[in-house]
């Protein structure tokens, strides 16, 4: 057999052969999602996104939860304890579809349930682990304030003992899920520092107004959190989270997901402007044709596959127990940024078009907005990087 007869064809879709880096389980997985989504969501998103609204968010927990895609990485209570590679299988799938779906699920397992799971009694872990994993109680995750968002330290959220009680006073802004969640990860600053909460939906003095007039994430409920005297009990707080570094963590595993994530986004306005090249015709020949169209395409296939590549080698290192913050902020730093370019880049091959909601392109660029702000903007991660290339703290 020659040497040539042995390589595969080049495949468009898969030009580094990245398939090659899966196990059967992986694809499995990830086909698995990409068919939900393709079933579930992308007949109905441009409309849930123009009218901004998610209609069956609570229909659409209850299907993650039978695809086992709700605290996915997590082990026990309900949870499918798949490998970090397969957890970003599932981000990019979902993302590809819509942001605000990825973000339903990044907030339910990454952040609440991620907490609960970390930090939480085992009481508190049986109480709410399964129902959230089901789909059955969707939770959110209460961190950024009106005041402050890249500084959470500085947050004014505060609990202070009444007794054996605790009652907490405060606002949280921009929350995923807020007014449809049965539970809330809440962090506050206490005497001893800043530590996290369970708090039911239903606790006296909690509310959740949603928040309208987004230009982004429409096909998403955002919330804000109102802590108005909410009376808890002595075991609603997080035993094991104490400090910053209980939120930073979850974030960080959030992050994560935005790796990969980011990049769904960008395969599906890339995939949207190869087809619309080889269709479109202007001059007499379709407009993929002209050498400027291919320069664009093949610059869009470069970064869309190097992201992919770089999220492969993270979930790789998460899965070894061997990946650090700072790599998660390289990878979200670069694969957020370089996706908004590739939908912005996407668009002009689209011409007017790309402007309509008739193909994705658009409400994939305007939903990266919200995604290269929230989990740390830009310039927290490049503070990030460059404190740890130089030693040298710049955040203060």
């Amino acid at each position: 057999m020659s040497e040539s007869s042995r390589i595969p064809p080049f495949d468009p879709g898969d030009p580094l052969g990245l398939d090659d880096l899966l196990d059967p389980e992986d694809l499995g997985i990830r086909d698995t999602v990409r068919a939900w989504a393709a079933d579930r969501v992308l007949p109905y998103v441009a409309d849930w996104y123009e009218k901004g609204e998610l209609p069956e968010i609570r229909e659409l927990a209850r299907e993650l939860g039978r695809l086992g895609a709700l605290g996915m990485s997590l082990s026990g209570y309900g949870c499918a304890g798949a490998s970090a590679v397969q957890y970003g299988l599932a981000c990019l799938e979902l993302e590809a579809a819509d942001s605000g779906i990825r973000s339903l699920v990044s907030v339910q397992g990454s952040l609440a349930m991620y907490a609960i799971h970390r930090f939480g009694s085992e009481a508190q872990k049986r109480e709410w682990l399964p129902r959230m994993a089901s789909g059955e109680v969707i939770g959110c995750f209460g961190l950024t304030e009106p005041d402050h968002g890249s500084d959470p330290a500085s947050m004014r959220t505060y609990a202070k003992r009444d007794g054996s009680d605790w009652v907490l006073n405060g606002r949280k802004m921009w929350i995923t899920n807020g007014s449809v969640a049965g539970v809330a990860v809440v962090w506050a600053q206490t005497e001893d520092g800043i530590r996290g909460f369970v708090v039911p939906a239903g606790s006296s003095g909690f509310s959740a107004p949603e928040i309208k007039h987004k230009w982004s994430l429409r096909a998403s409920v955002t919330s804000e959190l109102v802590l108005d005297d909410v009376r808890l009990p002595a075991d609603a707080v997080l035993p094991e989270g104490t400090g910053l570094r209980g939120p930073l963590s979850c974030l960080s595993h959030a992050r994560y997901g935005i790796v990969w994530g980011a990049m769904g986004a960008a395969r599906s306005s890339f995939e949207a402007a190869v087809d619309y090249a080889k269709s479109r015709e202007q001059f007499g020949r379709p407009i993929g044709g002209f050498q400027l169209t291919q320069a664009k395409l093949a610059d869009m296939a470069v970064e869309l596959h190097k992201g992919i590549l770089l999220a492969h080698h993270l979930g790789r290192r998460m899965d070894a127990g061997r990946l650090r913050p700072e790599q998660v902020s390289f990878g979200k730093l670069n694969n957020v940024r370089e996706a908004i370019e590739i939908c912005r880049t996407a668009r002009t091959i689209l011409g007017a078009n790309g402007i309509s909601l008739e193909y994705p392109v658009m409400r994939h660029a305007t939903n990266l907005e919200s995604v290269l702000t929230y989990e740390g903007t830009v310039e927290m991660h490049q503070l990030v990087l460059g404190k740890a290339l130089t030693g040298l703290d710049a955040f203060r």
